[in-house]
């Protein structure tokens, strides 16, 4: 079994069609998308027509797939189109919504394969990362690698059967990483749809690939074990840099064009 893996493609649907088109070219069985796939002030509803049409690419939901549900409850002439899900939830249709509700929050693709967004129990926290204090002293981004007992600790707080997973699949964080924890990998394939983005929760941090191509990883099955191949791929990011400058995103155009956030303040996680 050959697998492309996504994630957070936050509306980037040139992004997304670069990597799928790497993939195919790779020689992939299959594909599987782990989350937060329209948020941002790009192309959510194209992202999500695009996306439906494919019904052969298992994807589960992430944490803003909840969020932008829950501001599309909010009074239309109330919602903020200057955030994320504000402005995504503004885009889509009462069928894109339907979509987004159908999505599971976790799924099994194998009886040893486990699909998540950010841990087995919650799709807030990352899971190969831990968020820390002290964000921007001496340089600091307020997140590291997660320490060994982290990892364990995450495997084992979500779904009974998280530990059995030879695999486990995850997002959130957009930090492609692979990493052992007993006998499981545990693979982030990054995101392909932006390179960098600040947060609050728990503590403020920032995260920053230093490159603005799209990322995804392939694993496949060897008779020795499960391996993993982290992936970056060229496109026109310099038209989804124009796009989120047009739609009032400075943040966000800055971001899509460096894989690094602005000097000022920024808001990429609102």
């Amino acid at each position: 079994m050959k697998l492309a893996v996504l994630s957070d493609i936050h509306g980037n649907l040139p992004a997304l069609q670069a990597v799928l088109e790497d993939a195919k070219r790779q020689g992939v069985d299959a594909v599987v998308n782990l989350g937060d796939i329209l948020s941002g002030p790009l192309m959510p509803a194209e992202t999500a027509d695009f996306l439906m049409a494919r019904r052969e690419i298992v994807t589960i939901a992430g944490n803003h797939e909840r969020q932008l549900l829950q501001v599309r409850e909010t009074p239309r002439a109330r919602i903020d189109a200057r955030t994320s899900d504000g402005y995504a939830a503004l885009q889509i249709t009462d069928h894109h919504a339907d979509w987004l509700r159908s999505l599971p929050p976790q799924h099994w693709l194998a009886p040893d394969v486990l699909l998540v967004h950010g841990t087995p129990s919650t799709d807030l926290v990352y899971w190969l990362e831990t968020v820390v204090p002290g964000f921007g002293v001496d340089g600091a981004p307020g997140m590291r690698a997660a320490t060994g007992a982290e990892l364990r600790e995450r495997l084992h707080s979500g779904a009974p059967r998280a530990a059995q997973a030879a695999l486990a699949l995850c997002g959130h964080s957009h930090v492609p990483r692979a990493v052992q924890c007993g006998e499981t990998l545990i693979v982030n394939p990054g995101s392909v749809g932006l390179q960098a983005y600040d947060d609050a929760h728990p503590h403020p941090h920032v995260v920053e690939t230093g490159a603005p191509q799209a990322r995804y990883a392939i694993v496949e099955r060897h008779m020795d074990g499960w391996q993993a191949r982290l992936c970056s791929v060229a496109y026109d990011w310099d038209a989804m840099r124009r796009l989120a400058e047009a739609n009032g995103r400075p943040d966000w155009a800055y971001a899509l064009a460096t894989g690094r956030m602005p000097v000022a303040d920024a808001t990429i996680g609102a």
